[in-house]
């Protein structure tokens, strides 16, 4: 389980030989975890303090392509 960034209020992981959809995974400082789909931004499991959504999110958008690629990587 690669951590990608360690955030202010959370970390962003990838697992491998995860299930469909693409996502990745928010840990927040707190302990609590959510998956986030790559292509919206949807969370599809899971639930984080809004603080460390909108901070995971904020990074993640911008950086699609990347978490796309590390996804496929570890996924394949």
């Amino acid at each position: 389980m690669p951590t990608l960034i360690r955030l202010t209020k959370s970390r962003i992981d990838i697992y491998a030989n995860d299930h469909l959809p693409p996502h990745f995974h928010v840990r927040a400082n707190d302990g609590s975890k959510a998956a986030i789909t790559i292509r919206d931004m949807v969370v599809i499991a899971g639930e984080v303090p809004r603080a460390a959504l909108t901070e995971a999110r904020t990074w993640a958008e911008n950086r699609r392509p990347l978490l796309l690629k590390v996804w496929k990587e570890l996924n394949s």
